[in-house]
């Protein structure tokens, strides 16, 4: 196990592991533990039951956190003519074809989020063993590859706050929920709003109580478990 610093072992002092907090208490543990000079993201974890090998256990999808995630999102979109007028009036930070295609083959990836238009896929799909690996390839399954009057809606909910989640190798999800300066309440309902579309989004394959385990930490601080049952009974209205 890696060492850890002064500060995240006094951070993990305040933490008893031993007992699992209801949602509000976690998320002012986190905030209590927060200790890097900068507004660490609070990022919620879960554990599930799931196996990722099954296609019909497979679990991603895409949420918009109703205050955002705290985080300045840079939008790229591919795409030409009409398309790319309506992408750059939505206020897209960069919008192109085949020169944007060139420019991330040579290295360049300075953007959070990137949309395509259908027409557009045979040459973004040039760049799937770039994006791929740092989630950035548009997707239908993600909502990322859409016509061009849907452009200014995804845009805006890109801008907003839209997070993907999905599921790793090993079964979990991490997802961002806010940053530490977020009022309790703001952490409260946008991990709420995740957890709510999670489940609404529970594989066919899926047997049983997914969700197994669920704790929440800041960037650099320790984790606190979150009471499961609680957590599950978090309602969004």
């Amino acid at each position: 196990m890696a060492k850890r610093g002064k500060k995240y072992v006094e951070a993990r002092k305040k933490i008893d592991r031993s007992r699992d907090y209801s949602p509000l208490e976690a998320i002012r543990l986190v905030k209590d533990t927060s200790y890097a000079n900068f507004d660490e993201t609070v990022e919620l974890h879960i554990r599930t039951n799931l196996d990722p090998r099954k296609a019909d256990q497979q679990l991603r999808g895409v949420v918009v956190l109703p205050h955002g995630t705290g985080k300045p999102v840079r939008v790229l979109v591919f795409a030409t003519g009409e398309a790319a007028r309506l992408a750059e009036e939505a206020g897209a930070d960069f919008v192109g074809a085949d020169d944007l295609v060139k420019r991330i083959q040579q290295g360049w990836t300075d953007f959070d989020v990137a949309i395509a238009t259908p027409d557009m896929m045979p040459i973004v799909g040039r760049l799937g063993r770039i994006l791929g690996p740092r989630g950035l390839m548009p997707s239908p399954k993600t909502g990322t590859v859409v016509p061009a009057e849907d452009l200014p809606r995804v845009i805006r909910e890109a801008r907003q706050g839209r997070v993907e989640y999905r599921l790793d190798k090993s079964a979990n999800l991490h997802v961002p929920i806010g940053k530490v300066s977020f009022s309790d309440e703001a952490l409260l309902e946008n991990m709420a709003t995740m957890i709510e579309a999670i489940q609404a989004n529970r594989p066919s394959g899926a047997k049983g109580q997914m969700f197994r385990r669920i704790a929440l930490a800041s960037t650099m601080g320790p984790g606190v478990r979150v009471s499961v049952p609680e957590a599950l009974q978090l309602r969004t209205s």
